[in-house]
């Protein structure tokens, strides 16, 4: 199994969802970057159970400790340690289905992986919660960009095909001050009457997440075999519940004509401007200087109390109701999961480029 991401910044996470803890290695930091354990709190408190309409009713602080690679209130270049330790967990829930397969879930496929060595507790490492050691790396990558004038901000922009159509830059911004993360506040109302329809259905709903990079300097990427968008859609789709992620007009580019998708260029006191963005800031693989701009399609959670068939370990048909703690829509709570694997990327795009000059 693979628990490290990236290259020149590289996060190595660890933990299960019912374990002991949860946190992260970063190697790569640059010595010298001012960073505190309240520089990371702040975006894994956007990310933490027990909040919000559409999330689980898990009660977890996520109180972030940095172990090793800060001295002095600035990063020492050699290892960091992060680490947040479980509160709230019952494992109880999850011992009448330890050995059923769950429909949606990876325990078939990590059950036949691992050769029945698996943490059936809430999933184990395949749960959501590991995310958190993302959003915690992710925010040390955010504080190294934003020295460079590069800022990532995300949203949810569906929900239960309820989409955001009417909102400003300003709506974007204070996105983390509303219930479901939607920068539409007459799409947020629609999608919390649908939500509460499902809740009272046990069932779920999936959405899209946008995440936007703003600032990226002309040059990222590779040409060829690690091209900018391949990175960040591989990034993307490596958290738990996406199925599908598109980088600027994505699938709508193939409604379009050549005419109506080219980003046509201009240049005004030397500058070069693009006057659209059908690329989403990537060309060739290489960002073009304009707005990254990606979405991510999450899939409905697979944890429902519905009754549902599925098999036993020992192959044998059975029904299974799932009970416990769940988001109903993992979309709200991703949007800062989605944010950290973009920084993380781009932190590792910015440092090979450097190492160029």
């Amino acid at each position: 199994m693979s628990n490290t991401f990236g290259k020149l910044f590289r996060v190595t996470s660890f933990g299960e969802s019912h374990g002991i803890a949860v946190g992260c290695v970063v190697d790569g930091c640059p010595a010298g970057l001012e960073l505190s354990e309240e520089d990371i709190q702040k975006d894994l408190d956007k990310r933490k159970p027990g909040t919000g309409l559409a999330g689980t009713t898990r009660k977890e602080s996520d109180k972030i400790k940095i172990l090793s690679g800060v001295f002095e209130g600035k990063t020492t270049g050699t290892p960091i340690t992060l680490i947040t330790y479980n509160e709230d967990q019952k494992s109880k829930d999850y011992s009448n289905i330890k050995d059923v397969f769950r429909p949606g879930h990876a325990d078939f496929t990590y059950d036949a992986k691992y050769k029945g060595n698996r943490d059936y507790r809430g999933g184990g490492r395949s749960s959501a919660r590991e995310t958190l050691a993302r959003v915690a790396a992710g925010a040390i990558a955010k504080k190294i960009l934003a020295k460079e004038g590069i800022t990532i901000s995300g949203f949810v922009k569906e929900i239960a095909g309820i989409t955001c159509e009417n909102y400003s830059q300003k709506d974007i911004d204070r996105i983390y001050t509303t219930e479901l993360r939607m920068p539409d506040k007459d799409a947020e109302e629609k999608a919390e009457e649908k939500i509460k329809e499902i809740i009272m259905a046990k069932d779920s709903v999936g959405g899209i997440v946008e995440v936007i990079a703003k600032g990226v300097p002309v040059g990222l990427g590779e040409p060829v075999y690690e091209k900018l968008s391949g990175e960040i859609a591989g990034a993307l789709m490596g958290i738990n519940a996406a199925k599908g992620v598109e980088i600027g007009s994505g699938f709508s580019c193939a409604k379009m004509t050549g005419s109506k998708h080219n980003d046509l260029m201009q240049t005004e006191n030397k500058k070069i401007s693009f006057l659209t963005n059908h690329a989403g800031g990537i060309l060739g693989g290489i960002s073009t200087g304009e707005d990254i701009v990606a979405r991510i399609a999450f899939k409905p959670l697979a944890s429902i109390a519905k009754e549902q068939k599925t098999i036993t370990k020992d192959i044998k048909n059975t029904k299974i109701e799932i009970k416990g703690r769940h988001d109903i829509c993992v979309c709200p709570r991703a949007v800062p999961v989605a944010e950290a694997m973009l920084a993380i990327v781009l932190v590792n795009a910015l440092m090979e480029f450097k190492a160029r000059e």
